[in-house]
Parts: C-alpha cells; sequence; structure tokens
C-alpha cells in the first residue's frame, strides 16, 4: 500500500489508493461516492449481482479507519445510492460500532431523509466551510477558496511502451479544487481531459502515482 503525500495551502493531505484523501492537520478522512445500497437495487430491478458485492465497501471503510485512525470521515456526497432499503440496517450497524464523528456532505443520489442521518448521530450539510477549504458535492469555483468534491468519478488513460491503454480512477486537481474518485468500487468513472496547471494523480493497484 502506497499512498501520497501533497501539500495544498501549507496543508498536507495524504491520497489513499482507496480513493480517500486524509487532512493531517485536521485529522479528517474525506471520502466520496460510496454509493451504499447500489448492488442491492441493481438486484431489485433483475440484474444478477452477488450479495457479496455488498460488504465491500464496509471493508474499505474500516481498512481507510484502521489506517488513518482520524477523528472524523466527511462524505462528499453520495453515501447511498437510492432511497432506504437493507442496505439501511447493515449501515446502521457499521455507524454504531465506530467511535469517530461522521458528516455528510448531500449529494444528488443523497435522497434519504436527513432525519435518518440525525438519529444515527450523522450530521448534514449542502456545504461544509473550513478556512481556506470548502467541500461540497459538485464541483465548484469561488474565488480565493479551494474545493474538494466528488460527483464526477474522475479517470484517466494512460499508454504502455507496447501502446495498451488503461484507464485508472484517480484524484483531479485543477488551480481552484481536487475531485476525488469514487470510494464505491460497483460505480462508472469518467476520462478526464487535463489542461496546463491541472494535476492527475492515478491509482494504480495499491498506490497512487503523479502522472502530470
Amino acid at each position: 500500500m502506497s499512498p501520497l503525500e501533497i501539500k495544498i495551502h501549507d496543508q498536507n493531505f495524504v491520497l489513499h489508493p482507496s480513493g480517500a484523501c486524509f487532512w493531517e492537520e485536521q485529522d479528517v478522512v474525506l471520502l466520496a461516492d460510496v454509493h451504499l445500497g447500489k448492488s442491492a437495487h441493481f438486484r431489485k430491478h433483475g440484474m444478477a449481482v452477488p450479495s457479496t458485492a455488498d460488504d465491500v465497501e464496509y471493508d474499505k471503510l474500516n481498512a481507510v479507519i484502521e489506517y488513518f485512525n482520524p477523528d472524523s470521515i466527511w462524505f462528499l456526497g453520495d453515501l447511498f445510492h437510492s432511497y432506504q432499503n437493507a442496505e439501511w440496517h447493515y449501515f446502521e450497524q457499521w455507524v454504531r460500532m465506530q467511535q469517530i464523528e461522521i458528516v455528510l456532505v448531500m449529494g444528488n443520489h443523497d435522497i434519504i431523509s436527513r432525519d435518518h442521518f440525525k438519529a444515527l448521530g450523522i450530521k448534514t450539510y449542502d456545504i461544509l466551510n473550513a478556512g481556506k477549504f470548502y467541500f461540497t458535492h459538485h464541483p465548484q469555483e469561488v474565488a480565493g477558496r479551494f474545493n474538494f468534491s466528488g460527483h464526477i468519478h474522475p479517470a484517466v488513460k494512460l499508454q504502455g511502451v507496447g501502446r495498451q491503454k488503461v484507464k485508472l480512477p484517480c484524484f483531479f486537481q485543477s488551480e481552484t479544487g481536487m475531485i476525488l474518485p469514487a470510494f464505491g468500487d460497483f460505480t462508472g468513472t469518467y476520462c478526464m481531459t487535463p489542461v496546463k496547471g491541472n494535476k492527475i494523480y492515478a491509482v494504480a493497484d495499491d498506490e497512487v502515482v503523479e502522472c502530470c
């Protein structure tokens, strides 16, 4: 496992191969687009998705929390894929096992009532501000501020020496913000086209590497 340490506005961040981003000074793990319950949603509509797919995201969440041992975890939208289903029961159990603060910045898929999250002690926001940084689901630009977001599920296409091509999820950084890769494994990706000034941090197996 080879995370990558970077610095943004004199603050230290660690980009983890799971798609998590750890803000050292605030002791916070940032995650985007977990999409819990998506496999159950597909099974409900007749798609042959194994039930074991539901366990993968919790295993990843637990591994990230164990690795960083943070004070807080901030989900940057699309924590759940759709309405409440059987997945909510497992989520309740998981939350009650945690000893850390849990925050949800609401995304377009987060249509479950905020009251349900509040009952579990989870704080919800549309936008979360913290010093020079602000945290949203959809990428935004605000003069003088740096935005962390999700929603896009960014990826990058790379070409090897033998002209073979591979598409990898990535952390996509511009001058005004960073878009985190989707944390959920059961999601698609969108290939980004970098321009001058952008930075691409690709997730390749168990490491994060800077591409440009």
